[in-house]
């Protein structure tokens, strides 16, 4: 008989093999990555969709609407952050993250059967902005849990390379978002695609969740968190814990401003806002505008891990600071260089192919801006584990990671479209995130340590410089050495 007690039913920390270990990253990444489909695939389609419920009077406020609707879900984040990791501290990370699981998967196909705008007029618009909040719900409370899920199965000098694969999730789930919306679009044609072959992408999803749930439950409960459990440990109010003691929220604030706005701004402009800029100001032929992002991102996957696993030996804190710092100072001329290799003099799909037009070199330059991704966003996950102890990890570290990505990064596609089309500049929308990268450059270089090699099985409180034997044998050892790159704890 399987046990499903929370309180038993966990392998002991010490005790965890490399087998187990490869099976727990896979059943956490493949839901992550279902979640990140579900939810990436609404913002990939507002070229095709945006017209069918909301009408502005132009394409371009259609489409400004679409992504108007897209940013509510990144708003609504955090307070998934906050709902579901007071779940997760208190009853469990298992429970919790299967149960977003499920929130977002049935939002997604209730996508699919919506009713247009010509079938039931403004409502269908609301009713999409609704499903939108409960999906931002859902990805708010499924990171943290699966973040602190691998991370406190995992030996501590290899956290980063670990969790590094849920890093590539996110990624992976836009490349499988726009290769699905692909193969739909290509096989059905235009002119049924656009009648209702958009909506099987969000139909599809059903299975997906289905076999991912199916996995998950099928998991054991975190060793560490069933530890504390079993000594009394858990937090009694997370909230409370992580957002009014000082101490505990002096570093909440710092993860936001010392690394996930930047972070957060560096990942959607290079990926999501380059998918938008290609489409509605280069007016790139639709097709050709997914291939080139989805080959850009599929080259750059990788390199998560790599990055993950290089955090590993020289710390968190230098592939931050080079990965955002890298998007703040060259975003702009990249952009220009987007624009340089557009298909239409005058940006109208009706003129013939500019000599200049190279999808080719428009897919270089979104694959060097998600090599900046790469470097903020491989390590981010080991970051935040390292920062607080078990009995806050799910709360205290899903706060600012969704307001770093969902309100900073995720508002930067539908104010660079709402500013560039408002000032007629069309490099206009890239000011903010590219202040906002610039000023977490700072904040992490004069305030964050690193935190690599840190013993989260015995930190009691946020930031605790707990660094196991080993660990702080080798930094000794390289703080020794003429030019080492581990930065101090």
């Amino acid at each position: 008989m399987v046990n499903t007690d929370p309180d038993t039913d966990f392998t002991p920390y010490a005790s965890i093999t490399k087998k187990e270990l490869h099976k727990i990253v896979i059943a956490s990444c493949v839901g992550t990555l279902i979640e990140w489909y579900d939810f990436f695939v609404f913002g990939s389609m507002a070229s095709t969709t945006a017209s069918l419920f909301y009408k502005t009077g132009t394409p371009t406020g259609d489409i400004i609407a679409w992504l108007a609707a897209n940013a509510v879900g990144f708003i609504f984040r955090p307070f998934g952050a906050l709902v579901f990791g007071y779940i997760g501290d208190k009853v469990g990370r298992k429970y919790t993250f299967a149960l977003t699981l499920v929130t977002m998967g049935v939002c997604t196909v209730l996508c699919g059967c919506l009713p247009t705008y010509d079938n039931i007029g403004p409502a269908a618009g609301v009713i999409l902005i609704i499903l939108r909040i409960i999906q931002g719900l859902a990805i708010g409370g499924e990171y943290g849990g699966a973040a602190s899920y691998i991370a406190e199965h995992c030996p501590h000098k290899e956290r980063g390379f670990w969790t590094s694969f849920l890093q590539s999730t996110a990624t992976g789930g836009l490349i499988l978002a726009l290769a699905i919306i692909l193969i739909f679009r290509v096989s059905l044609g235009e002119a049924r695609w656009a009648q209702y072959g958009w909506r099987f992408p969000f139909l599809i999803s059903i299975f997906m969740i289905a076999v991912s749930l199916y996995i998950r439950l099928k998991m054991k409960e975190s060793p560490l968190f069933a530890e504390a459990r079993l000594k009394g440990k858990v937090a009694k109010n997370p909230l409370v814990e992580s957002f009014l003691r000082p101490y505990n929220l002096y570093y909440v604030i710092l993860a936001l401003f010392g690394a996930t706005m930047g972070q957060g701004c560096v990942w959607y402009t290079a990926q999501f806002y380059a998918l938008t800029f290609i489409q509605t100001t280069l007016k790139t032929p639709l097709i050709t505008s997914y291939l080139v992002v989805m080959i850009a991102c599929i080259l750059a996957l990788p390199f998560f891990t790599l990055v993950g696993w290089l955090s590993d030996r020289y710390g968190r804190k230098p592939f931050l600071l080079v990965g955002i710092t890298a998007g703040a100072v060259f975003f702009y001329p990249m952009y220009m260089g987007l624009y340089y290799f557009r298909p239409y003099e005058n940006n109208k799909a009706t003129e013939a192919f500019r000599d200049e037009y190279s999808p080719a070199m428009l897919g270089f330059i979104v694959w060097m801006m998600i090599i900046f991704v790469t470097m903020a966003y491989g390590p981010i996950a080991a970051f935040l584990v390292e920062l607080f102890p078990t009995s806050i990890r799910y709360t205290s570290m899903s706060l600012p990671y969704h307001i770093g990505n969902g309100i900073f990064g995720g508002l930067v596609p539908v104010l660079g479209v709402t500013v560039a089309t408002a000032t007629g500049n069309r490099y206009g929308g890239l000011f903010f995130p590219i202040v906002c990268a610039g000023i977490t450059s700072i904040v992490c270089l004069a305030l964050v340590p690193e935190t690599m090699g840190r013993d989260i099985e015995n930190m009691e409180k946020a930031g605790a410089n707990t660094l196991d034997k080993e660990e702080a044998a080798n930094r000794e050892t390289l703080a020794a050495a003429p030019g080492h790159f581990v930065t101090s704890a």
